[in-house]
């Protein structure tokens, strides 16, 4: 039996603008963090379905556009976080 410490969980909020992480993967906050995970995910895929809808339709005003844009990014920055919190706790 080793002593290895426990990987530190990345949470997907920060605190005052900083990462936050959480030793350890039981608990009410690493409930929490999986439930905020998979609300950033569920918002992912409706604003991408929203994005394709509103670009199939051919007509996209500007600031349709810059919607769509800033939604789309932040989702990304979103899934992209989520993807790499829990690929490191794969050990990936």
């Amino acid at each position: 039996m080793t002593d290895e410490p426990t990987p530190l969980r990345r949470l997907p909020w920060t605190e005052d603008g900083r990462p936050a992480f959480l030793s350890g993967d039981d608990g009410p906050v690493s409930r929490l963090a999986d439930a905020v995970e998979a609300q950033q995910l569920d918002t992912a895929a409706t604003v991408l379905a929203l994005a394709r809808e509103t670009l199939a339709s051919g007509r996209m005003t500007l600031l349709e556009a810059t919607w769509v844009n800033r939604r789309l990014t932040e989702c990304l920055h979103d899934a992209l976080h989520v993807a790499e919190s829990r690929g490191a706790r794969l050990g990936l």
